[in-house]
């Protein structure tokens, strides 16, 4: 599922940057539902805003079974996401789509990462090149969601449950980058691109 308006722009094959949400841009609050509680992880603002000036595209991609469990309502997920872009918007940092799979785990999920089924959809929608694109979150299913896709390459941070994810070195781990937080992650992207 979707909280955005189809594309009004395409980006003929340019790479984007698809982003965990809870972890990885802001503090994991576990279920977060109340906007007020919406913290951004030191650096994260910034680390945006660069890709930004760098020309990628922006994506949220994001588990939220708290919806499928009861234990909050789309409603307050939307207005979490908002109080987020308003967190963001003195940066010039905005989203062109958030994605966000509100079943549990248990339930069949079209886009429930490590599904790669949005990062697919949004580079049908948005004409993006896939293979020079980079998935970054907190945990196994991001990386592995990245890697189905076929990213140029997915990015474990260490916030939110990145060391957890980390410390079990599950073999999907040798194919991602690990670095500390999102702003070593856009350090690490933004280098990649020059290299290309």
């Amino acid at each position: 599922m979707s909280d955005a308006s189809p594309p009004k722009k395409r980006f003929a094959g340019k790479g984007a940057v698809f982003l965990d949400r809870d972890g990885t841009i802001i503090v994991d609050r576990h279920y977060l539902s109340d906007p007020d509680q919406v913290e951004l992880i030191p650096g994260a603002a910034e680390a945006l805003q660069r890709l930004t000036r760098a020309g990628f595209p922006l994506f949220i991609v994001t588990n939220q079974s708290g919806i499928g469990r009861g234990l909050y309502s789309v409603k307050d997920m939307r207005r979490v996401n908002a109080r987020l872009l308003e967190l963001l918007r003195p940066f010039g940092v905005q989203f062109e789509h958030i994605f966000y799979a509100p079943e549990s785990p248990e339930t069949p999920s079209r886009g429930r990462k490590p599904s790669p089924q949005f990062l697919l959809d949004a580079a049908r929608q948005w004409e993006l090149d896939l293979s020079r694109s980079y998935m970054v979150g907190d945990k196994l299913s991001d990386v592995e969601c990245g890697l189905n896709a076929g990213v140029r390459r997915a990015i474990l941070v260490r916030t939110g449950y990145g060391r957890q994810t980390e410390a079990t070195a599950p073999p999907a781990l040798r194919r991602a980058a690990v670095v500390d937080d999102l702003a070593a992650a856009a350090d690490f992207i933004l280098t990649d691109l020059r290299q290309s």
